[in-house]
């Protein structure tokens, strides 16, 4: 979100337990009308310093954001470090130890020597917060060729020319029935959302149908709970995916204010959420 749509965004006080700070970002993986489902009250009274989740995309400087909020009295849920924590692996990955695939980072990239040595082939390509759009080509790296092509690439792509380079060792994930296309091939990948500690929401990753069994998930949001209080952070995303050889890792991590919700019911995120808030106050 351009730092110049600030005064575009809408605060509601969400059934007088959570405030949320939203924007629309016009894609319908992300958007969900909060206001068609639930109470979303306006007070003009409202108390001059409150914590919202923001629920307005990808900020280009949240740090700078951060601070011009909380010069209106919002203070987003995540300060500047903690959303880096929960959004650059460098940050995340070493709190994650044994949960999820051996990763290493560049600023500059690597001799492909050395990572052929450290990670073999094929080994996978990112950038520290993402992939170039699951492309399969900038992703999966099966040769010497392969990297440079790539590299190439990522010094001019828009998303991952800014972000540091990471390797990762390649781990074989349970395929999922899909079609063929230049993306990553689907895998019985999903993603959840944890507030304070809770997970609020679960659900497929991948745009193709399949399903976890009661046991499957019951194993799947132990990893992404493990990982989820390693981060300690008040509202997280953990995508973890199944192997062929059945053990569940962690895929990535992500700020939950910038995420999108996959398969993730909105409507029954929301009502957890709100749930979870409507506990904690009656402790307090």
């Amino acid at each position: 979100m351009p730092n110049a749509a600030l005064e575009n965004l809408d605060l509601v006080f969400l059934e007088d337990s959570v405030w949320v700070l939203v924007g629309e970002v016009n894609l319908p993986s992300y958007d969900f009308s909060l206001a068609q489902f639930f109470a979303c009250r306006r007070p003009w009274n409202r108390p001059k310093q409150i914590t919202a989740v923001g629920r307005f995309g990808v900020v280009t400087d949240y740090g700078f954001l951060y601070q011009k909020l909380e010069e209106t009295g919002i203070s987003l849920v995540h300060s500047p470090e903690q959303h880096l924590l929960a959004s650059e692996l460098p940050r995340w990955y070493p709190l994650l130890d044994g949960l999820t695939p051996k990763s290493l980072w560049f600023s500059e990239p690597p001799d492909v020597v050395f990572l052929e040595k450290t990670f073999g082939f094929p080994f996978f390509l990112k950038g520290s917060r993402q992939t170039s759009r699951h492309k399969a080509a900038l992703s999966i790296i099966r040769s010497a060729e392969d990297y440079y092509r790539a590299v190439k690439i990522y010094q001019e792509d828009p998303i991952l020319q800014w972000q540091d380079l990471v390797c990762r060792e390649f781990v074989q994930l349970r395929p999922v029935p899909s079609i063929a296309t230049e993306k990553i091939p689907a895998s019985f990948e999903f993603r959840s959302f944890w507030w304070r500690g809770h997970c609020v929401g679960a659900g497929q990753y991948w745009s193709t149908t399949y399903n976890w069994t009661k046991e499957e998930e019951k194993a799947a949001l132990a990893v992404a709970q493990e990982a989820a209080s390693c981060l300690n952070l008040p509202f997280v995303v953990i995508d973890i995916a199944q192997t062929i050889t059945g053990e569940w890792i962690v895929i990535e991590c992500n700020d939950a204010q910038e995420s999108g919700y996959a398969a993730v019911s909105p409507f029954s995120l929301w009502q957890n959420l709100i749930d979870e808030e409507r506990k904690l106050a009656e402790l307090l």
